[in-house]
């Protein structure tokens, strides 16, 4: 039985990640926002007095435009070095290689599977004396970290469809032959066996 969509929560350690502007009338007499304001706040109590509504410590992923709750959407975290995104991964999809510089990367997988590969930062080694890649599978429930600078890369093995998250590009599975030179061997190989599970066929190049 195929799975449709896979939900990812993922949690980037950074008050820096950044997002599309999603509007937000808090801007004081002075002109700075409040995401300015509460950077700028003298105490902890005087950020508070800030956001003086329940519901501004509420980000509604089912409302928002935006799949990504950062400072400048949810002004609740400024300065607390955390944000939280959303996002579906298609199956036979996978994330382009990637990295954060300025942030570490918390993925939970709600549902499905999902395959990772890490390469930590250069001097990092495995046991052959090679470059190490830290491979995850996981399953619902369950979470793995991407230190700050490390490059990384995740494939769901189930899907159809093709989505961007602020995270990096998703590519169909039939694509696979535009991007073989730039991703891991063995993640083509994954992608060609769900394509074939799948019934799905390979686009040409």
């Amino acid at each position: 039985m195929l799975i449709a969509n896979l939900p990812i929560a993922v949690m980037a350690l950074s008050s820096l990640a950044m997002a599309a502007p999603h509007r937000r009338d808090n801007e004081s007499a002075t002109g700075l926002s409040l995401t300015a304001q509460l950077q700028l706040a003298d105490s902890g109590a005087a950020r508070y007095r800030l956001l003086p509504k329940d519901e501004d410590f509420i980000y509604d992923f089912n409302k928002s435009q935006v799949a990504l709750a950062n400072r400048q959407t949810f002004p609740a975290v400024t300065g607390l070095d955390g944000s939280m995104a959303v996002a579906s991964l298609p199956a036979c999809a996978m994330s382009f290689l990637h990295l954060h510089p300025r942030a570490s990367e918390l993925l939970v997988v709600t549902s499905g599977r999902l395959i990772t590969e890490m390469v930590p930062e250069a001097g990092v080694l495995d046991a052959d004396g090679k470059q190490r890649v830290i491979r995850a599978d996981l399953g619902p429930n369950q979470m793995t970290v991407f230190p700050k600078g490390s490059f990384h890369t995740q494939l769901f093995a189930l899907s159809d469809d093709v989505i961007e998250t602020s995270f990096g590009s998703s590519i169909a599975g039939e694509d696979i032959d535009r991007v073989r030179q730039a991703i891991p061997k063995n993640f083509v190989l994954k992608v060609e066996e769900c394509l074939k599970k799948c019934g799905l066929e390979k686009r040409a190049v």
